[in-house]
């Protein structure tokens, strides 16, 4: 996961991986500027959590999360990576539902449940514990619109495959929550250094793709709640530039990013 200026947010994030029904992984944090309160949070996590965590860092110069992405990649021995964000809380199932699907030739697209700003901030201010908000019943019942089919889900567990199963909606590598094989990711040579904001995470997926290792949907299987922030740094430059890039991906069928994890690499 990657994380920007948000040490609040990140301590809710590695509090719901401290909650998880399974044990085997480490997490590493990237963080795009090295400061002082997402050291601490790490570490204060560290000295009591029954996973490793790795930090890894670069000076920040303008947009890097494609960079510090790869750094993270770099960082970990493990053969399968899970991606989030450090403004995502995971469910309590989330690591054990990306384990139990991941399969051979495929990534897998997960889900992500969008809270307001008004319960985002009770939420980094402690006000709600992570039992209520990432409960669909809780959420309902305090006044948040929460669609029925997440309530049914709840009820009824065995929903979510069929869910998934019946979408309309194409699996795309999700930032947020998405999984794949190290050794798939490291043959595109990871995320692309010539994307910004807005569909780099994507355009990884498209590669991967092009190479043959097609997206799976497991977006109401495992799931995260993204807590709200502000986006500064969203402009429309950015968006039609790399729609251009992509464009020409999907058409050509790249598969390897020209700028990616190999230059991190030899850097």
């Amino acid at each position: 996961m990657t994380t920007f200026r948000s040490p609040q947010y990140l301590h809710q994030v590695l509090q719901g991986f401290a909650n998880q029904s399974v044990r085997e992984f480490e997490i590493v944090v990237g963080e795009d500027g090295r400061t002082e309160q997402t050291r601490a949070v790490i570490d204060s996590f560290a000295t009591r959590a029954d996973f490793r965590i790795r930090y890894v860092s670069q000076t920040h110069q303008g947009f890097g999360k494609t960079r510090i992405l790869n750094r993270a990649i770099d960082a970990t021995e493990s053969d399968y990576l899970i991606f989030t964000d450090g403004d995502c809380v995971p469910r309590r199932d989330f690591v054990a539902q990306h384990l139990r699907l991941a399969a051979p030739g495929r990534f897998l697209s997960g889900g992500c449940y969008r809270l307001n700003r008004e319960l985002t901030n009770r939420i980094l201010a402690g006000d709600v514990a992570y039992n209520d908000f990432t409960d669909p019943g809780w959420l309902k019942q305090h006044g948040n619109d929460v669609p029925a089919k997440w309530l049914w889900i709840q009820g009824h567990p065995g929903l979510a495959k069929a869910l998934d199963l019946a979408t309309t909606t194409r699996p795309t590598f999700n930032g947020h929550n998405a999984s794949a094989w190290k050794s798939d990711v490291v043959r595109a040579n990871g995320f692309n250094h010539e994307m910004r904001y807005g569909g780099l995470d994507r355009e990884l997926g498209e590669r991967l793709e092009n190479a043959g290792v097609l997206g799976m949907q497991i977006r109401h299987r495992a799931v995260c709640y993204h807590l709200d922030h502000d986006r500064g740094y969203v402009n429309d430059q950015d968006w039609q530039r790399n729609r251009e890039i992509r464009r020409l991906v999907r058409k050509t069928g790249v598969t390897r990013a020209a700028e990616g994890l190999d230059q991190i690499r030899a850097a």
